[in-house]
């Protein structure tokens, strides 16, 4: 084989000439791909603006919470008006949401009209509630008493606006369907209230649609691959102290009570190591089947809050979960066939490492006892 040492002495340089004696590092280098450089350093300076827009102009809001017509992120203090608490996303007109749910609807319910409230409408049993659009122009009412009479303004309208209103062009909405809380939008139930119902057309409303669509077309919209990656990263951003103590301090401090253990109780870790495995394996399968729903009551439900036992709504999410569950069924079946398998393995470590220790131990006291008698 040919030594490196003449190879490395005679190397070329980047001008062509052979210098004899000089390493490779210390030749005359420079930059052979200009345009890939120029294409690094632009790619550069794009992540630093892209990363400065989307901390200047970015809302993690908008990950959890929904828009209104205005474009308001619910939830939002920056916003006009001041959204602080008011966190639901509700689509006024069922009208509206009834005609994105049709096949080729030319409205869609991102372009329905949408404002944020505190909590869901659910429909008066005696009377027809009213939810009416954020008190401006030509209505007095501030914020917060827009809020305490319960969104409902509608007494306090002219002759005009409240025709307008009977037609669902606005200001007022009558509340026909209930609705929930699901993930942060009110979900309408196709059932509509026979009261309400009543009243809204003896004062001449026109014509509402009752139909499962208007429950399908919100809840396509809640349940959409994009909206759910949303919410996976949003409970990512929520959840980063429990992934910091989880999975960096809490190991960190659990590996060295391990290694203290191995030192002291060297005979009987492989046991313990081998049964706590499992332990924690069956743990959180047993887990992931309590919030599947395949155990117990403490099912996982996209409804947020109080709600009707007997309505359910069925999310992606459910279907994820139901996914890991099985996952983690087969993986805790192999640990504990793997863990069976081993058993004469275990048995023969142990021997292994007994014998070690009660070397070691022999082994320091003769060192002992030499030193001393030095």
């Amino acid at each position: 084989m040919r030594p490196l040492g003449p190879v490395i002495g005679r190397y070329p340089s980047s001008d062509g000439n052979t210098q004899m004696g000089v390493g490779i590092i210390k030749h005359n280098r420079k930059c052979r791909d200009v345009v890939f450089l120029v294409i690094f350093i632009a790619f550069w300076v794009a992540m630093i603006v892209n990363s400065s827009f989307g901390f200047n102009q970015g809302n993690p809001l908008r990950l959890v919470y929904g828009l209104d017509y205005k474009g308001n992120v619910c939830g939002d203090r920056h916003a006009d008006p001041d959204l602080r608490e008011l966190e639901l996303r509700y689509w006024l007109n069922p009208n509206q949401v009834y005609q994105s749910g049709l096949k080729n609807a030319q409205v869609k319910l991102e372009n329905a009209r949408s404002i944020c409230l505190l909590d869901c409408p659910i429909p008066s049993e005696d009377s027809l509630n009213w939810v009416c659009d954020y008190p401006d122009g030509d209505v007095k009412l501030s914020t917060d008493d827009w809020i305490d009479r319960n969104y409902d303004y509608f007494a306090d309208l002219t002759p005009e606006l409240r025709n307008s209103s009977l037609q669902l062009q606005g200001p007022c909405y009558p509340v026909i369907f209930p609705s929930v809380n699901v993930y942060w939008s009110c979900q309408f139930v196709a059932r509509a209230s026979n009261v309400s119902l009543r009243h809204w057309q003896q004062m001449g409303g026109v014509n509402i649609m009752e139909d499962i669509v208007i429950d399908k077309s919100i809840h396509r919209a809640i349940n959409s691959r994009s909206a759910v990656l949303k919410r996976y990263v949003a409970d990512v951003g929520k959840a980063w102290p429990v992934l910091l103590v989880c999975g960096g301090i809490l190991p960190l401090f659990l590996s060295v009570i391990w290694l203290l253990m191995i030192r002291h109780f060297v005979v009987g870790m492989p046991w313990v190591t081998v049964v706590l495995f499992n332990i924690l394996i069956v743990s959180v399968t047993m887990f992931y089947y309590l919030k599947a729903g395949w155990i117990g009551n403490d099912a996982i439900s996209p409804i947020i809050g109080e709600h009707d036992p007997y309505y359910r709504v069925s999310a992606r999410e459910l279907s994820h979960l139901h996914a890991a569950a099985v996952l983690m069924t087969a993986i805790m079946i192999i640990a504990v066939l793997s863990s069976i398998a081993i058993v004469r393995r275990i048995l023969m470590a142990t021997s292994v490492l007994k014998a070690s220790t009660l070397f070691q131990g022999q082994f320091g006291g003769a060192c002992l006892i030499r030193t001393s008698n030095l």
